[in-house]
């Protein structure tokens, strides 16, 4: 677990959801992308994605149930998320936790750059990697940690780990995980964290 100084750190350097996508858009217009690796692949990823975030924007909507959950939220925490613009598999989330973000009063969603903050990334890998998306929940007047969430939904997780046992080529692996987002619309994300927000936050 990260100290409390290292989060008051990452947290006063993050910044919200919509100057994320005001820094993409700038990022698209320039040709470039975060990210220690700035090739073609990754400013292409990170064109892609603004258009999927601007979509998404548009299109998610937050279930019945969440929204009673988290109406009974009551202290203010702070949604850290580490991320990169190039990131396909935060592209597809983010919008739901800015939805969630803009339905609780007391939930305040704030994003930092991965490759920038590595130091913070690497005290909550995945599997010893460097996944993200990365959500940490934080009591924002205590800084303590209440839970982790990331990189995928778990039934995606489920799917992408057995793509080396099957053999499944990596060409096809891209769209595998695409359709998988499109058909579940963010619903996996809001049920997985509507039992985190149930059982830490109120």
């Amino acid at each position: 677990m990260v100290t409390n100084l290292n989060l008051t750190k990452y947290i006063s350097k993050s910044i919200s959801y919509n100057d994320y996508l005001v820094l993409t858009e700038n990022l698209v217009a320039q040709g470039k992308t975060t990210g220690d690796q700035e090739n073609t692949v990754h400013i292409n990823y990170t064109k892609l994605n603004l258009a999927r975030m601007h979509r998404l924007n548009k299109t998610i909507t937050l279930t019945d149930s969440l929204k009673t959950i988290l109406q009974h939220v009551k202290s203010k925490f702070t949604f850290l998320v580490v991320t990169e613009t190039w990131c396909g598999d935060a592209a597809q989330n983010l919008p739901v936790l800015n939805a969630i973000e803009y339905a609780s009063e007391n939930i305040e969603l704030k994003l930092v750059l991965r490759d920038e903050n590595l130091e913070l990334m690497d005290h909550y890998l995945t599997n010893g990697g460097r996944a993200i998306p990365k959500l940490i929940c934080i009591e924002t007047s205590s800084l303590n940690e209440l839970f982790t969430w990331g990189p995928r939904p778990k039934e995606l997780l489920k799917i992408t780990s057995n793509f080396n046992n099957n053999n499944v080529p990596v060409a096809e692996r891209g769209e595998i995980i695409q359709r998988w987002y499109n058909q579940n619309k963010g619903v996996d994300l809001q049920h997985e964290l509507q039992t985190l927000i149930n059982d830490n936050l109120c």
